[in-house]
């Protein structure tokens, strides 16, 4: 216990910084508006017009918002890291943490922990609101794979936004970050889905979305896919904590 203590003025810390970078608490805030927000307007402008507008998979369709609000997820985790790396502002968080793995651990775990929080209530929210405008096709709250669903859709923002971050350590760069993840998931990974069959359902994006689908044939279920998706984060988090701990402030 006396441990742990000292760890807890350090994630407080972590806490500030992040509610004062106006980009990167936006970010966050973001993460709950897009994905909501988009869900509930496509819903409103499509969901009654036939059964599966939205999607073959009606699990899947309650979380088309997921699509845009995944950016803003990975915007939080890179901004949060990135900015650690201007105006020389790592060198002065050392200083008040000289212990690096402790200062990055906390910072991983308010950034996930901040993630994981907002995700949660996304996915909830996402669901209940896009669903009220689907009429005769709405799925209920306790339909099979919905709570499924629910929290994995917070499970999965969350390990998206610590991908970034622990890219956005590597890479010292929030721009570098995502230009190669927003290109990667929007585009790349379609595309190499269409080409490649079943390698395409490793990839991060695809593999964490399966536990929001209800129809699985082949391949991934649910919490494996969920499961690869954390491989993904944790290697680019290890990543980041050998580069923290290695390179010059």
């Amino acid at each position: 216990m006396r441990a742990a203590l000292p760890a807890v003025p350090t994630l407080h810390s972590e806490w500030i910084k992040i509610r004062s970078l106006r980009g990167t608490f936006g970010a966050l805030m973001a993460i709950f508006a897009v994905t909501a927000g988009i869900q509930v307007l496509t819903a409103a402008a499509i969901g009654q017009a036939e059964a599966g507008s939205m999607g073959p998979d009606p699990l899947y369709a309650a979380y088309y918002g997921l699509v845009f609000g995944q950016i803003a997820a990975m915007t939080f985790g890179a901004g949060a890291l990135s900015a650690e790396f201007q105006n020389g502002a790592l060198r002065t968080s050392l200083a008040a943490v000289p212990n690096r793995t402790r200062f990055y651990l906390s910072k991983m775990a308010m950034v996930g922990g901040l993630a994981l929080l907002t995700g949660q209530i996304t996915g909830l929210v996402t669901f209940v609101a896009g669903q009220a405008f689907m009429g005769p096709y709405a799925l209920e709250v306790g339909d099979p794979g919905t709570y499924r669903a629910i929290v994995g859709c917070g499970l999965y923002l969350a390990l998206m936004a610590l991908f970034a971050a622990g890219l956005a350590a590597v890479l010292r760069s929030g721009t570098a970050v995502l230009s190669l993840l927003i290109p990667f998931v929007l585009l790349v990974s379609f595309i190499v889905g269409e080409a490649s069959g079943g390698v395409a359902q490793f990839l991060p994006d695809r593999a964490g979305q399966m536990v929001m689908h209800s129809q699985v044939q082949d391949g991934l279920g649910p919490w494996t896919g969920l499961g690869v998706m954390a491989l993904w984060a944790g290697v680019a988090v290890c990543g980041g904590w050998l580069a923290v701990r290695r390179r010059d402030a």
